[in-house]
């Protein structure tokens, strides 16, 4: 199997042959399993990084102004959440400016800074355990609710930011102000990209799970969490996925390379679940370029606003 990757260094696309490691890992070759491992999460890490000529830590467009007051038409403040190894300003650098004409007071924050990327030419984002993030996201909301004097937020997330929210949500009391829960390219139940959850349980074989985890969290603290079956999304996933007084919706593709089958983004007990290809067939987006696609803003619109929502122009 093959994983294609954004290379940041080459602003281009680099390949990892992940055949060889899975073979090490069968073959109960511990150092072919230590460098995939190290391979894969360097892989995930620049799976959604930009070139290094993106802006480090500016907001995207339209985000961040804290004198914006809601308006009746919209009384809630969008708060965005970016995805893994991304920052605010990469991830909606197309969708913020959008939402800001369409007349929303919009947020964005970057977290999950690993301060060993200090003086990077560009800082990936959202590598830190996911518990940690949650609270940087905590304290921006209550910033956002403070600032603009609302009660609730709405909130969109980009596949990392739909998974570190959900503890926010549902361990750090944060539910109680999010209204809407928008998820793009979702990860409700783990991905297995790459076959890393595949690895994962052939190591375990070997009892060489928790090793191998932790050579992945040393290079990302966050990426472990993503997989299917992992602690962080079962102990989230113990009380069911909807979130209780949330109202959800997932927007997927079906040509998601990372999040692997695109189907764990799909709610089993709630909210309500687009597959884009099933509303605009030859829509081509996959897990990176949903972030900047007009039919999927158009859903986001729909999404916020439901009384007003309108049909999706392909």
């Amino acid at each position: 199997m093959v994983l294609y990757f954004r290379d940041a260094q080459a602003e281009g696309w680099g390949v990892r042959d992940l055949g060889s490691t899975r073979k090490a890992a069968m073959n109960g070759n511990w150092f072919g399993l230590k460098r995939g491992a190290a391979a894969l999460t360097v892989a995930m890490a620049c799976a959604l990084a930009p070139s290094p000529a993106s802006a480090q830590e500016a907001s995207p467009p339209g985000a961040n102004d804290f004198g914006c007051e809601p308006s009746n038409a919209h009384p809630r403040p969008v708060v965005l959440a970016h995805g893994l190894g991304a920052n605010m300003s990469a991830n909606w650098s197309y969708m913020s400016p959008r939402l800001a004409d369409a007349g929303y007071c919009v947020f964005a924050l970057t977290y999950g800074h690993d301060e060993r990327t200090m003086g990077w030419p560009y800082r990936p984002a959202g590598l830190e355990r996911m518990q940690e993030s949650s609270k940087e996201l905590k304290a921006f909301v209550a910033e956002v609710l403070d600032a603009t004097d609302a009660r609730k937020i709405d909130l969109i997330g980009h596949s990392e930011g739909t998974v570190m929210p959900r503890w926010y949500m549902e361990r750090r009391g944060g539910a109680k102000f999010v209204k809407r829960f928008i998820a793009l390219t979702p990860l409700w139940r783990g991905s297995d990209v790459g076959g890393l959850a595949t690895l994962r349980d052939i190591a375990s074989i070997f009892g060489l799970d928790g090793a191998a985890q932790d050579i992945v969290a040393g290079f990302c603290a966050s990426c472990p969490q993503f997989l299917r079956d992992s602690d962080y999304l079962n102990e989230l996933n113990s009380d069911g996925e909807k979130i209780p007084g949330v109202r959800h919706t997932n927007i997927v593709t079906r040509y998601d390379e990372l999040v692997v089958p695109f189907t764990s983004g799909l709610m089993r007990d709630g909210g309500k679940n687009i597959v884009v290809q099933d509303v605009c067939p030859a829509n081509a987006s996959e897990h990176l370029a949903v972030a900047f696609d007009p039919v999927v803003f158009q859903m986001f619109l729909n999404a916020l606003d439901p009384k007003g929502a309108t049909e999706v122009t392909c």
